[in-house]
């Protein structure tokens, strides 16, 4: 990457949705604003719940494409584009922070974006003219997360947008099926708020047993994980307390809290 630039890019964490949230009257409309007023990034590193691999992956670096990891929607949801340029420079750059002795970091050149990497990024960059590299999740461990979010903290000084793509709830099976906020789901957003708020990390980091209903908003833990790699990313730039929620409010039930540092 290239020599540090003057305004240091914030880091998000971001609640992606689905392929239908293009449809939505309002959540795309609230990604564009919250993008628009965002330094324009030189490069996108997205780390997002739907891509678990160990040990720690680079996705698609020269062309990069999409995978439509979804089933039963209707099909034009399976041929949105997002032609985004690959980022090989960001790619190098990842390697020298994240390769370590006993911590490789391995290639997969056809891995694309999925949709917790490209829905977001068409309603927030839609030109698709920046720069995009994904990386996997290695371990779902919070504790580990933060580390590999310190360890890439630099490249925000470098006009890199390092976001986590999660949801902060995510229990598909537990939904009504009438329709509302399931107890649950407010309840864990409202705690997660007020962690935030209070920079309570260390319930951040323990909020299976340390929130209300823990395990029923999160009966596997992959959508609120990519959270502590943005942690990680603001900790070591001193910037945990810089956080607000810029989108709240809930989509289908589920808490689609969304949080900026720096």
């Amino acid at each position: 990457m290239s020599a540090a630039i003057e305004e240091r890019m914030p880091a998000l964490y971001l609640s992606h949705g689905a392929p239908p949230l293009a449809d939505d009257p309002v959540w795309p409309g609230e990604l564009a604003a919250w993008s628009a007023d965002l330094p324009r990034p030189k490069a996108i590193l997205m780390v997002s719940a739907h891509w678990e691999e160990a040990p720690l992956a680079l996705g698609a670096i020269e062309t990069v494409p999409l995978v439509y990891d979804f089933w039963g929607f209707p099909e034009h949801y399976y041929k949105v584009t997002y032609a985004a340029p690959g980022a090989p420079r960001l790619a190098d750059a990842v390697r020298k922070l994240l390769r370590t002795p006993g911590t490789p970091v391995q290639d997969i050149p056809d891995r694309g974006l999925d949709h917790g990497a490209y829905v977001p990024l068409v309603e927030m960059f839609p030109d698709a003219d920046i720069p995009v590299l994904q990386i996997s999740m290695p371990t779902l461990d919070p504790v580990r997360l933060m580390d590999i979010g310190r360890r890439l903290a630099p490249l925000r000084d470098e006009g890199v947008l390092i976001v986590g793509s999660g949801f902060f709830t995510h229990n598909l099976a537990a939904l009504r099926n009438g329709g509302g906020v399931p107890g649950w789901s407010a309840e864990f957003d409202d705690w997660g708020r007020r962690a935030l708020d209070s920079g309570d990390v260390d319930a951040l980091l323990d909020f299976t047993r340390k929130s209300p209903a823990g395990l029923l908003a999160h009966p596997r833990t992959e959508h609120f994980a990519p959270l502590f790699v943005t942690m990680g990313a603001a900790d070591a730039a001193g910037e945990l307390d810089t956080r607000r929620s810029v989108i709240d409010g809930f989509w289908m039930g589920l808490a689609k809290r969304s949080v900026q540092f720096g």
